[in-house]
């Protein structure tokens, strides 16, 4: 692990990141030493930092730093965390602080096969989803929501679940981009609210504008995406899941997740 460049796994008590999660991540894949989708990850980095107003690293030191840690040809899970700094006592943050960043990189978890050849049961969660539009989209660092949501899936032994907001209109997996087939157009929730767009969401809709299949960004209640022909979930560590069961819906065959998930896997995309 890298603290501000430095081999270390501690930082300040003082830390923002600490004290308010007054920062933001990205977790990425690293396939044979190299990380995977590396620009688009930067971006999306970049993006969240602005919209926070913190300062980000450039992408050729956060690269190097993670090269530097990625010494062995071997599938990993690199994450990338850039809080405001080190601050003062109260929320308002100081003029001028210098950022902290933190780079690990630690063994790619080993899922089940059958997660991606025959789909998952997913879990629908009780803990819904609070609006705040200036953090929607955003990968900050305050993921307790998802935290609580993950945690009705460990007691459950259940690999993921789907997640609606305050007004029951389902958003995402608690660590997952969602997208659903119906008529032969590709669909995702509308995350203006609230939610994480991740990568692999922005790749999956890139693929469907490569295939010159209609892709639209919508608001779906649970009732209706159980009519789906096909639902999955991405993100840039598992991948893509189809989801074969959810309580009303049951599927066995996923001929357009199972492409996607192909092209997804594709260094070149």
């Amino acid at each position: 692990m890298l603290v501000n460049g430095q081999l270390n796994d501690s930082i300040s008590a003082l830390d923002r990141g600490l004290a308010y999660g007054d920062g933001v991540f990205r977790t990425l894949s690293v396939k044979r030493g190299v990380p995977f989708n590396w620009q688009r990850h930067y971006l999306k980095l970049r993006h969240d930092c602005e919209a926070l107003q913190i300062t980000c690293p450039s992408a050729e030191l956060l690269l190097s730093e993670l090269q530097s840690l990625c010494t062995q040809q071997q599938d990993s899970v690199a994450k990338i965390i850039i809080t405001r700094g080190i601050g003062q006592r109260g929320y308002a943050p100081s003029a001028g602080q210098v950022a902290t960043r933190i780079l690990s990189v630690s063994l790619a978890t080993q899922f089940n096969p059958e997660f991606y050849s025959s789909g998952i049961s997913a879990h629908v969660c009780r803990l819904k989803l609070g609006h705040q539009p200036l953090l929607a989209g955003i990968k900050h660092l305050n993921r307790l929501e998802n935290v609580l949501a993950a945690s009705e899936c460990a007691e459950l032994d259940t690999p993921e679940g789907l997640i609606e907001d305050e007004d029951g209109l389902v958003i995402s997996g608690t660590r997952s981009n969602l997208f659903w087939l119906s008529d032969s157009t590709l669909y995702t929730p509308d995350l203006k609210q609230c939610g994480v767009a991740g990568v692999q969401r922005d790749r999956v809709i890139d693929w469907a504008n490569e295939q010159d299949m209609p892709c639209k960004i919508v608001s779906i209640r649970m009732p209706q995406l159980l009519d789906a022909d096909e639902i999955f979930l991405v993100n840039s560590v598992i991948g893509l899941w189809p989801i074969r069961k959810l309580p009303g819906y049951n599927r066995t065959i996923h001929p357009v997740s199972w492409q996607i998930q192909k092209w997804l896997n594709d260094e070149n995309h």
